[in-house]
């Protein structure tokens, strides 16, 4: 039986791939067939990823991707990519009121600038094939605001427009350009912003969740959607996945 839903013959970047969602959507490509490119700021982390990949003609590159040259050097070495997930992100929690510039230029930079520059770079050294899936990852924070979000959620609503943006300038050759938006997901992340203000009760913030808390798994097997040919009609979208939040928060 013949499928779309698979990566054989892609060539796939993930960003963030040294934990959490990213390292399952590197895991979950390689089992589906591709060859993946990964790369996060942990050397170690991601030498870890990199031993879980199943097949070959993998390859890895521990980068800050704040470091223009460092990222520069690491996207000229890619081969041409077939698809981009770009899972690299952080969580500012700050108050409205606390919030410095260089708070901004954290939660920016990383979630918003590095995405951006990446995809130019990739786009001016012609290293993305006809056809190719780009994956960045959103937030449903964006609509459901929360206590010291305001950084996070601004970040994330600004890499949807830019994805919609996108989307429209690299259709002419039959690329895509889609956001991942998800809930609260179980990854090292999650367990470090349960003591912020809104996960303080954390019995009853899941409870907000009619199918639980979700796991990278559920991430990774749509990003396996949106970067197969089953998604070829799919961009400029921001497919939610939130366990039900977005209908039990109520």
């Amino acid at each position: 039986m013949t499928t779309p839903f698979q990566l054989q013959n892609k060539t796939i970047l993930i960003t963030g791939a040294s934990s959490g969602i990213g390292e399952q959507v590197a895991i979950s490509c390689s089992k589906m067939g591709a060859k993946v490119i990964i790369t996060g700021r942990s050397t170690e982390r991601l030498s870890k990823t990199f031993s879980l990949l199943q097949g070959s003609g993998h390859s890895q590159f521990a980068c800050d991707l704040m470091d223009e040259e460092k990222r520069n050097e690491f996207i000229d070495s890619c081969n041409a990519l077939d698809g981009l997930v770009h899972s690299a992100g952080i969580v500012v929690p700050v108050p409205v009121k606390f919030i410095a510039e260089k708070h901004i230029r954290q939660a920016l930079g990383i979630n918003f600038e590095s995405a951006m520059l990446i995809v130019t770079r990739l786009l001016k050294n012609k290293k993305l094939n006809a056809n190719a899936s780009l994956i960045f990852f959103s937030s449903v924070s964006v609509n459901y605001p929360y206590s010291g979000g305001s950084l996070y959620s601004a970040s994330k609503a600004a890499i949807e427009a830019y994805s919609k943006n996108l989307a429209l300038e690299i259709s002419p050759k039959k690329m895509r350009s889609n956001c991942i938006k998800p809930a609260m997901v179980s990854t090292p992340l999650y367990e470090e912003t349960k003591n912020q203000v809104m996960y303080q009760d954390t019995a009853t913030y899941e409870k907000k969740y009619p199918l639980g808390i979700g796991t990278p798994e559920d991430i990774a097997n749509a990003a396996i959607y949106l970067l197969s040919d089953a998604s070829r009609w799919v961009t400029g979208t921001d497919l939610i996945i939130d366990g039900g939040f977005s209908i039990g928060s109520k």
